[in-house]
């Protein structure tokens, strides 16, 4: 008899199965109404049990992240780390590869635009989940038809959580956009957004038109400025911010937003009369800073109090560089969306803002040029 067939004979007559008694009726309901019910293997059945009953709920639920004991944030690292490339177990091949974003998260954003500025859309699909984010982490369009989310096409998850205990039922680590997803193989290859847009940058250039294979966003004659500028930035404003804005402490909040300014202090003199950071080119490390730079008046100013000086009125040079690339490329204001943005920070950290209400300022979000 099959394992499905147990777990339905098991509901029908209204006991847990015997093999598994500490599973209750609904988990078992759940598994034998998969549509893989009918051929589930033992092993396959344990490994549905297990994802279905193990608590996840400290992976899932920001407002259950613990701090630290000097009330700094840490941010952990990523879990998935592989490439595409050829004569690899991921070789670039078109519409394999799917990817899983939030238009509020700033790294799911570097995706989008590299995607976009590499000509990688009809190569690799997009999934844009719902930005507010509640215990269960980010939801689909299927539990929260928020407007411009969408439904999970492979696997009509309900929540990303459920991608990552697809790929790993025993994973450890926050539930985190972006995701590149395998369908061949039925798993996450990526999650790490560094690692993606390099990935999106020269991985598939033998499938684009020839212009776009030409753009090279990390050029081997200026990397080393590169990866130098990419440290300090995502330490002092990438992840600065959150560190001010998730301290839980006076100190460990005033040693981060002082790093907050300091850094921007620095960008602003590398701007000066300068339309890229690096070189005179687009690069990965204007990609990198903007999705940061872009969020900084809408929501880091007041919600994480990072309140010393808006981008606006404090940074002039940033500010103008800022607003260059969003309405001038295409790939940077196709990818924001201030709704999501706002909402996802307002909404989702209810330890900051308990009653989600979303400000309605700044207007205009972003000034015209």
């Amino acid at each position: 008899m099959s394992v499905a067939r147990v777990v339905r004979l098991a509901i029908r007559g209204g006991q847990d199965y015997k093999g598994f008694p500490c599973f209750r009726r609904s988990h078992l309901r759940h598994i034998a109404n998969t549509p893989l019910a009918p051929t589930l293997s033992e092993t396959h059945f344990q490994r549905q049990i297990s994802m279905t009953t193990r608590d996840v709920s400290s992976q899932s639920d920001i407002s259950k992240m613990k701090p630290t004991t000097d009330g700094s944030f840490n941010r952990a690292a990523s879990s998935f780390r592989n490439a595409i490339e050829r004569g690899s177990k991921y070789e670039p091949e078109r519409d394999r590869y799917h990817l899983y974003v939030s238009y509020a998260c700033p790294w799911a954003t570097r995706t989008l635009i590299v995607r976009k500025l590499k000509g990688l859309e009809d190569i690799i699909q997009a999934t844009v989940v719902s930005p507010r984010m509640g215990a269960h982490g980010w939801p689909f369009a299927s539990v929260d038809a928020f407007p411009a989310s969408d439904p999970d096409p492979l696997h009509q998850a309900q929540h990303v959580k459920d991608l990552y205990l697809k790929a790993d039922p025993n994973y450890t680590g926050r539930f985190t956009v972006p995701i590149l997803w395998d369908k061949k193989t039925d798993t996450i290859v990526n999650n790490e957004s560094s690692e993606i847009i390099r990935i999106f940058n020269t991985a598939f250039n033998e499938l684009v038109p020839a212009d776009k294979a030409a753009l090279d966003y990390y050029p081997e004659e200026l990397r080393a400025e590169i990866d130098s500028l990419n440290e300090w930035v995502y330490n002092g404003i990438n992840n600065g911010v959150y560190r001010s804005g998730f301290a839980t402490t006076q100190s460990a909040y005033e040693k981060a937003v002082h790093e907050v300014f300091d850094s921007l202090d620095k960008v602003e003199k590398f701007l000066e009369g300068k339309d890229y950071i690096v070189g005179n080119r687009l690069t990965e490390a204007d990609i990198r800073l903007w999705v940061t730079i872009v969020r900084f008046d809408p929501v880091y100013v007041g919600h994480f109090k990072c309140n010393l000086r808006t981008i606006r009125d404090g940074y002039p040079a940033i500010d103008l560089w800022a607003r260059k690339l969003y309405w001038n490329i295409p790939a940077f204001k196709d990818s924001t969306n201030f709704e999501h943005i706002k909402t996802h920070y307002y909404w989702s950290h209810t330890t900051i803002n308990p009653t989600r209400i979303v400000p309605a300022g700044p207007d205009p979000v972003i000034r015209p040029l």
